[in-house]
């Protein structure tokens, strides 16, 4: 279905290129804190010296790695999560790669933020993720629920086939405790994963106040998606439609899974 907002939505992610670039797996995760009177989300500003969308607050997320769907999880995804990421795989479906990217939303957000989505477990000791052995969890797929996916117009220099996940701050384990307990700024939690983060100004942010940040088109389109969605379901428990944006034959367009 064609939106007319959309024809922007997707077109300030990079510097253009005239190279054919082929979209690489991606996941970002849409941590919420909903202990308040209004749900928050979690972003953080890209440094200006990237080439991808620079200066710009974004949510926790990067490029998928190969070892990424081999890695020991507590538990699996909700089976409506990983049928609707395998309907959206095409001839390269697999659960191993539908778990990947669940799993790339979990480590991203521990490399960058230092927050673990978890559940202690015994086997935990001997995780190759070092922040998780030590704090003897092992990543929980099932803390996430699958809510959006955007792939990167052509004409950039990095294009992403991004699935974004939602999960919410009381179901995940900080790997060290902040030095600042209010969870608006979580930016003191030490971590040894991030001596150099992606992310900087890293805080909770209300609906309103993330609109008025530097975000992408994009981004905006996806965070009214999920203020929207949590009006309807604040616990995202049910089963619902998840958006698909993209450009096809010149048009942006948003589909739905």
């Amino acid at each position: 279905m064609h939106r007319p907002d959309d024809a922007a939505a997707l077109s300030n992610q990079g510097t253009a290129t005239s190279r054919i670039i082929r979209p690489r797996d991606a996941a970002s995760l849409i941590l919420i804190d909903r202990n308040g009177n209004e749900p928050r989300i979690l972003m953080g500003r890209r440094a200006r010296a990237m080439h991808f969308m620079p200066d710009m607050f974004v949510f926790p997320g990067g490029g998928t790695e190969a070892q990424d769907g081999r890695i020991n999880a507590a538990n699996s995804l909700r089976p409506q999560d990983e049928a609707k990421l395998l309907a959206g795989l095409g001839k390269r479906a697999s659960t191993q790669r539908a778990r990947a990217l669940a799993m790339t939303a979990i480590r991203e957000t521990y490399e960058e933020t230092g927050l673990l989505l978890g559940t202690p477990h015994d086997d935990a000791q001997t995780h190759p993720w070092t922040g998780f052995a030590r704090s003897n969890h092992l990543p929980d797929l099932s803390q996430l629920r699958y809510v959006a996916r955007a792939i990167t117009p052509p004409g950039h220099v990095r294009r992403y086939d991004a699935r974004f996940f939602a999960s919410f701050l009381d179901e995940i384990s900080p790997e060290l405790p902040a030095r600042n307990s209010n969870p608006a700024d979580i930016s003191a939690i030490e971590s040894s994963a991030y001596n150099e983060p992606e992310l900087s100004d890293l805080k909770f942010v209300s609906f309103s106040e993330a609109f008025n940040l530097n975000i992408a088109a994009i981004t905006r389109i996806i965070l009214r998606d999920i203020e929207k969605l949590l009006l309807e379901d604040r616990d995202l428990s049910s089963i619902y439609p998840v958006p698909f944006y993209r450009k096809r034959h010149g048009r942006h367009v948003r589909e739905v899974i």
